[in-house]
C-alpha cells in the first residue's frame, strides 16, 4: 500500500490514528496547521525511532493551502486519507460561527471538488460527529436524520452531506465515521477525562457543567483507531460507520469513578456550574452495523482504559502542568 495520510495529525484523535498506523508498518504522511504539538499531546512521538522513521510531518492548513494539498496527494499518489481536522470545540463554536462554518463546510466543499479529479485515490475516510443528530432520544442507527443543535454541528452536517452528493454524483470514494465521546492517553487538558484526572491530581476544583445529568458512551482512542482503519480497508464506498461501545455512564457519575480512583472526596472537589449553551443531553449511538459487517468488537473496558490514563497523567504531570487546561481557538 502507498503511505497513507492522515489530515489534522495534531488532534488527539489523528496522532493516536498515526501511532496505529506506524505499529502496523504503514508509512504515513501528517499534515496540520499549526506546527507539530507537544510530545505529551502526540502519541505516536511515544514510539522507537525505527517506527517513528516512517512517519513525515508537512504543516498545510485546509482553510489556505488546498492547492499544496493537492499537490502533496498527487505527488506522493496517495490513495488512502483519513480527515480528522476540524473546528471542533461545540460550545466556543456560538462566539464565531463563521470560523467553524469555514473549516468545517467551505474547506471542505472546496477539498471535495479537488479529490474528485484524482483517479488514483481509493478511499477517503471523513471522520465526523455524533453531534449532527442533536440529543438522541434512545440507541440511534446511522441512517438517524440530522438535528443539529450548535454551530458546530449544522457546520459538521453541512460538510457530512456535501460529501454524500460528491459520492452519489461523481463516484468520490468516501467513507465516513462518527464516534462516541474518545478519550485516552494524549488527550489536551480541556476535555472532561483529562480536565478531570489533572485537577483532581492538582488539588483544583473540577467545575461540571448542569451538574454532569448528560449521558455518553466513552471508548478508549485505541479501539477507535483500529475501527478506522478496518473502515478504511474493508467498507464500501459510501457507508457510514459508528464506533461506540454499548456501555452509557453521566458524566457526574464518571468524574465520581475518577474521584474513587484517586481516592478523592466528590463534594471536595467538584463545583456544579451552569450548563454549556446548546449542550445535547444524550448520544447513543448503535455500532451494530460495524460489529455485524466489519467484524469489529471493543476491547477495552471503560475502567481499563481510565487507568491507562491515569498512569500517562501520574507520568507526564510535569509537562502537563505548563499546558493550558482551556482550549485556545484558532481562527
Amino acid at each position: 500500500m502507498s503511505t497513507v495520510l492522515v489530515l489534522g495529525s495534531n488532534s488527539f484523535s489523528g496522532a493516536s490514528f498515526v501511532r496505529y498506523l506506524l505499529q502496523q508498518g504503514l508509512d504515513v504522511i501528517g499534515a496540520s496547521r499549526s506546527p507539530e504539538a507537544y510530545e505529551v499531546f502526540l502519541p505516536y512521538k511515544w514510539l522507537n525511532k525505527q517506527e517513528q522513521a516512517r512517519f513525515r510531518f508537512i504543516q498545510l492548513d485546509l482553510n489556505h493551502d488546498i492547492d499544496k494539498l493537492e499537490q502533496l496527494i498527487r505527488d506522493e499518489r496517495i490513495q488512502v486519507i483519513a480527515n480528522f481536522a476540524a473546528q471542533s470545540m461545540v460550545g466556543e463554536s456560538w462566539h464565531k460561527p463563521g470560523d467553524w462554518m469555514q473549516t468545517n463546510a467551505v474547506s471542505v466543499a472546496r477539498m471535495a471538488e479537488r479529490l474528485r479529479h484524482i483517479d488514483f485515490l481509493e478511499k477517503y475516510v471523513h471522520v465526523t460527529t455524533p453531534e449532527v443528530y442533536g440529543s438522541t432520544d434512545g440507541w440511534i442507527s446511522e441512517d438517524t436524520p440530522f438535528n443539529p443543535s450548535t454551530p458546530y454541528a449544522v457546520s459538521r452536517a453541512a460538510g457530512d452531506m456535501l460529501f454524500k452528493i460528491y459520492r452519489e454524483t461523481f463516484g468520490l470514494p468516501v467513507v465516513s465515521t462518527r464516534s462516541a465521546n474518545v478519550y485516552g492517553s494524549g488527550q489536551p487538558l480541556y476535555r472532561i477525562i483529562p480536565r478531570t484526572l489533572f485537577s483532581l491530581l492538582t488539588r483544583r476544583t473540577l467545575e461540571l457543567h448542569g451538574g454532569g445529568v448528560s449521558t455518553r458512551s466513552f471508548i478508549h482512542i485505541d479501539d477507535v483507531s483500529r475501527a478506522t482503519w478496518q473502515i478504511a480497508q474493508q467498507a464500501p464506498i459510501g457507508e457510514t460507520y459508528h464506533i461506540s461501545t454499548d456501555r452509557v455512564i453521566a458524566i457526574r457519575d464518571l468524574v465520581a469513578l475518577l474521584c474513587n480512583m484517586l481516592k478523592k472526596p466528590f463534594a471536595d472537589h467538584v463545583k456544579v456550574v451552569g450548563e454549556r449553551l446548546g449542550k445535547d443531553s444524550a448520544y447513543w449511538l448503535k455500532s451494530d452495523k460495524l460489529r455485524s459487517n466489519l467484524g469489529w468488537a471493543d476491547t477495552i473496558s471503560l475502567e481499563q482504559g481510565l487507568e491507562e490514563t491515569l498512569a500517562w497523567a501520574k507520568t507526564n504531570l510535569v509537562a502537563l502542568s505548563a499546558q493550558p487546561m482551556q482550549y485556545i481557538h484558532k481562527p
